[in-house]
């Protein structure tokens, strides 16, 4: 049980989130269930993962519409303690790497907030174009443990489907600025992110906030060499601001510099790179221009606002963005983040391929309610994120001790040092039964427990009796 009370010791600090002891233990039983559960069939498989008592299904509900908790509170401490707690923070030209990336969730109820016809891109055969649901934008901080790195999630949220006000002409990028500063981190970071973010007003945000991007940029992209330094008198006019044209899709042609790829699984395989210190007109300042050639992938170039980092720092971080993809298909499969089925009673159903859903027009009462339902939503990936964290932070503080407690097989142990949110999770779920029937060492944490549990319902309670 020793791997449960490193858990709990975890979890405990997260305690300022809520302003009452007692609020504050339904969360830790949300997180408890979400590291353990072996389904996603919403709030029903809590009761089920901890053996909880039928009436507990309608406290868990109300839990999660209640304002008591606060997911931009609990997302910055949050945070924090990822940064005290966990020992492989990566960081490049001392600023953290913070990874960003959007993600699409199909959602099929007709009476959920925020519903919308999305398109998604990509090749697999499995995803349709379109799909019905919730687009978000998320966060995580990159980490390494030992030679693996991980994506540990610090937040979500719900940025398209509601308009609230035909005032709002915040796009995404401003949502994802806004995000990034809830946070408050306490270091300037470098935000790695797709070609989506490559934007002016992404890059004049950060560097308000001490920090810089690295993105990819599509091959018809532009830039201008700097002004050559006047032979002559000064001339009438404004003085120019841009040099000669760059079409960067020219540089992969002047590749000449080599060095072995850092992308996962590749062994020599060897990229040709060129990088440039270019103007580039959407920022309005100079950036540093990287084109790589792959042998097999392809070509693809590369945008950083930090001129102090290496080309090839560059390549090898941008590489790293995939981890985020990583964990967001951990949190779909395993703890069940977007694993939410909050209906709105009072809602008017949306129809198949419906869009935005405009409430400016729409009473004062209808508009809480909405508000009231989104912030559900948020509460429950916020928890969601943070579970499936505190797994992460188990695996690379207590490698050695959650091998011993995994009480099961795997053909091969790939990562010894580092075990994976599955072994995590096994190891938690064939100790729950004893650290319920025991508790935790704080007595209030205990009597709340003791008064909503029931033994005959706590899976393997029994087999180890």
């Amino acid at each position: 049980m020793s791997l449960w009370f490193s858990r709990w010791s975890l979890g405990s600090q997260l305690r300022s989130a809520c302003p009452r002891r007692r609020t504050f233990c339904w969360p830790v039983i949300v997180l408890a269930a979400l590291c353990t559960r072996r389904d996603t069939a919403g709030v029903t498989g809590y009761v089920r993962a901890l053996g909880l008592r039928g009436g507990c299904y309608g406290c868990l509900l109300d839990f999660f519409h209640s304002r008591a908790l606060c997911p931009d509170g609990l997302a910055r401490l949050w945070s924090r303690l990822v940064l005290k707690v966990h020992p492989g923070v990566v960081r490049a030209g001392g600023r953290l790497v913070v990874l960003a990336d959007g993600l699409k969730k199909s959602k099929s109820g007709r009476r959920m907030p925020g519903v919308k016809l999305l398109h998604r891109s990509g090749e697999s055969n499995t995803k349709p174009t379109f799909v019905m649901g919730h687009s978000c934008q998320a966060l995580a901080l990159l980490t390494r443990v030992g030679n693996a790195h991980q994506a540990v999630p610090l937040c979500a949220r719900i940025h398209e489907g509601l308009v609230f006000s035909n005032r709002d002409q915040r796009t995404l990028l401003d949502k994802l600025l806004l995000l990034l500063a809830s946070l408050q981190l306490p270091e300037p970071v470098l935000l790695v992110a797709d070609a989506y973010y490559a934007s002016g007003k992404i890059i004049r945000g950060l560097f308000a906030q001490g920090g810089h991007l690295l993105s990819r940029l599509r091959h018809n992209a532009c830039a201008f060499a700097a002004v050559p330094p006047p032979t002559g008198p000064r001339g009438r006019g404004r003085p120019r601001r841009y040099g000669a044209k760059v079409r960067l899709r020219e540089l992969f042609a002047a590749a000449v510099r080599t060095m072995p790829s850092p992308a996962y699984g590749e062994q020599g395989v060897t990229l040709w790179w060129l990088a440039r210190d270019l103007l580039w007109r959407p920022a309005g300042c100079v950036v540093r221009i990287v084109a790589v050639v792959h042998p097999a992938r392809g070509r693809i170039l590369l945008l950083c606002a930090d001129l102090s980092l290496p080309p090839a720092e560059i390549i090898r971080l941008y590489a790293l963005r995939f981890k985020i993809e990583v964990a967001f298909k951990q949190s779909l499969h395993s703890p069940g983040t977007w694993a939410y089925h909050f209906w709105m009673a009072k809602m008017r159903p949306i129809r198949r391929g419906h869009g935005d859903q405009y409430l400016h027009r729409q009473s004062d009462a209808y508009r809480t309610a909405v508000r009231r339902k989104l912030a559900a939503y948020h509460r429950h990936i916020q928890l969601g994120l943070i579970a499936q964290g505190l797994v992460q932070c188990l695996a690379a503080t207590q490698p050695a001790l959650v091998w011993r407690q995994f009480a099961s097989w795997l053909r091969t142990r790939k990562s010894p040092d580092c075990p994976s949110e599955l072994v995590v999770a096994a190891a938690l779920r064939h100790h729950l039964p004893d650290f319920l029937l025991v508790g935790p060492t704080d007595p209030n944490w205990r009597k709340f427990l003791r008064d909503r549990l029931d033994p005959d319902q706590i899976e393997g309670a029994r087999l180890a009796a």
